[in-house]
């Protein structure tokens, strides 16, 4: 592995390879990022890392032979097909710099990702809430916060079980997302 200095952004670390490999780099750069446009961008363990919702999508790094792409253990787990012809263990996968990334596969991984983010922050904001609260909203079908963005506070609080109490959790669980309640 040829020796980086240490970096404290994407574009730094990106910059400090040859250019088959920063090619890769930006390719799967830009594909997360499509892919997650709203996922904050960081450098973690000294490589590329997304966060979304406070949460750790992916992450990618450079080698001389290959890109090292980091979708954790879920990631793999469930594209252990689609791995079939890539090194990987894990939580990780080598994609070989002489052979074109798998693009759509980075882009269906960081989508199943999201959606993993997005139903642990579901589960982190329903266990705020009291159990009356809870089973009010879960009897309703609302078990994610982009489903309780689609009813107004006044909807909500119609709910048996939901008191006055919970409306600023609930608010500030969807701010947290960039989220609001529908506006009346």
């Amino acid at each position: 592995m040829i020796p980086r200095p240490k970096v404290t952004d994407v574009d730094s670390y990106i910059n400090n390879f040859p250019t088959t490999t920063k090619k890769a780099l930006k390719q799967i750069r830009a594909t997360i990022k499509k892919a997650a446009p709203k996922a904050e961008e960081t450098i973690s363990y000294q490589i590329p890392a997304y966060k979304y919702n406070g949460q750790i999508l992916v992450y990618f790094a450079g080698y001389d032979h290959h890109i090292g792409f980091y979708p954790t253990a879920s990631g793999i787990e469930n594209f252990k097909k689609e791995f079939a012809g890539y090194k990987s263990s894990k939580g990780a996968v080598q994609f070989p710099l002489d052979k074109p990334l798998p693009l759509n596969l980075v882009t269906k991984i960081v989508q199943f990702r999201i959606k993993l983010n997005e139903e642990k922050a579901s589960k982190i904001f329903m266990s705020s809430l009291s159990a009356p609260a809870q089973r009010a909203l879960k009897n309703n079908g609302i078990t994610t916060l982009k489903q309780l963005a689609k009813f107004s506070e006044k909807d909500i609080l119609k709910l048996h079980g939901i008191g006055p109490s919970s409306i600023p959790k609930l608010k500030e669980a969807l701010k947290k997302e960039g989220l609001d309640f529908k506006k009346v």
